[in-house]
């Protein structure tokens, strides 16, 4: 059956060895561009990529599809830095990709079974984890990943290899007993002992990520809508105090919470997401 954009591929293919045309050229003729080196240009990637997840958090698809490009030139770029040095190039890059998907998506280019999304992501990991030859379910974690992204990656793992609760209920009560071992270490009001509060405190965030696991909650996702909530409503605070021309520090918290519940009833920008 033919592919409904299949149409479409030439001038996509077009597209894509235009790109790889300018960058051959600007490797070539440009001061800058000929001295990157793939350290030099791993922090821009990163910038770019968390542009590309603002713009895509914004519903913003004109912004999307810039960055998408921005990333795109980096992903070449690489490839054209070892393809320099006789490594590998783009189409090396390109072919191992499609390699792994068909391998790891035996129940469309062979004959396994799947019922469910659950049994998709699970054949993937122990896929994964005997092509890298791993020793560990969690060896394919990267050290690097953000606390709160690897709490997840760690869980959707021990998962994959069958090591998880059963039900959404029992993840609570983990919850609730994370929260009483850490409401514990507070006396009076203040912590008795930073490292035990700290440790059962991380013990605590890593239950929830757990939970938002089973009800089929992104956390990341959910923590930056409230961050971007928090900014809406703190910035229009800011807005109209800066109106009467006094300073911020000299309002009172309750002259401050009058302004913030004013802001909880404006309309979230952004995202469609009701904030």
């Amino acid at each position: 059956m033919e592919h409904p954009s299949s149409s479409q591929r030439p001038e996509q293919l077009a597209a894509f060895s235009r790109l790889l045309d300018v960058l051959e050229r600007l490797r070539a003729e440009c001061p800058w561009d000929r001295k990157q080196t793939m350290a030099s240009l791993r922090h821009l990637t990163i910038e770019e990529t968390y542009e590309l997840s603002d713009a895509i958090l914004r519903e913003d698809l004109s912004d999307v599809q810039k960055e998408l490009g921005d990333v795109m030139l980096h992903l070449v770029f690489y490839a054209k830095i070892a393809s320099e040095t006789g490594r590998f190039d783009i189409a090396d890059v390109l072919n191992d990709q499609c390699e792994k998907l068909i391998h790891r998506h035996p129940h469309i280019y062979g004959d396994v079974q799947v019922s469910s999304e659950e049994d998709v992501k699970r054949n993937w990991e122990q896929l994964k984890l005997k092509e890298k030859g791993n020793n560990s379910v969690l060896g394919g974690v990267p050290v690097s990943l953000p606390a709160l992204v690897k709490a997840m990656r760690i869980q959707e793992k021990a998962r994959g290899a069958g090591f998880d609760w059963e039900r959404k209920e029992q993840v609570w009560g983990k919850v609730q007993e994370e929260l009483r071992e850490f409401a514990a270490e507070f006396r009076d009001g203040d912590i008795s002992d930073p490292a035990r509060a700290t440790a059962e405190f991380g013990d605590l965030l890593f239950s929830l990520v757990n939970f938002a696991r089973f009800a089929g909650i992104n956390p990341e996702e959910a923590l930056e809508q409230t961050n971007r909530k928090f900014m809406h409503r703190f910035n229009y605070l800011e807005t109209e105090v800066a109106r009467t021309g006094r300073p911020l520090a000299d309002l009172t918290l309750a002259e401050m919470d009058r302004y913030w519940e004013e802001a909880k009833q404006l309309p979230a920008t952004g995202s469609s997401t009701k904030l």
